[in-house]
């Protein structure tokens, strides 16, 4: 079963930014899915097990953002 997480990131402004958010996100074991709105900062992460949460914030700052904290959603 799938967890889904989402996380607020600061300091997102264009489309480049959501690419450099997934691309480092996407590099951490069991991450199935990552989408990014740029607009609310939300970035949600779909992955086969729950998170490191400093994983998540570690992948984050190697793309140069911060990130602000998860905000857990139910699954569909």
């Amino acid at each position: 079963m799938s967890t889904t997480t989402t996380y607020t990131v600061t300091g997102m402004t264009c489309g480049h930014c959501a690419t450099a958010v997934t691309q480092e996100i996407t590099t951490i074991p069991g991450v199935e899915g990552v989408h990014v709105d740029v607009a609310t900062g939300e970035v949600t992460v779909t992955s086969a097990a729950p998170l490191d949460e400093s994983t998540v914030a570690a992948a984050v700052d190697e793309a140069g953002y911060a990130l602000a904290g998860p905000r857990d959603l139910p699954l569909i």
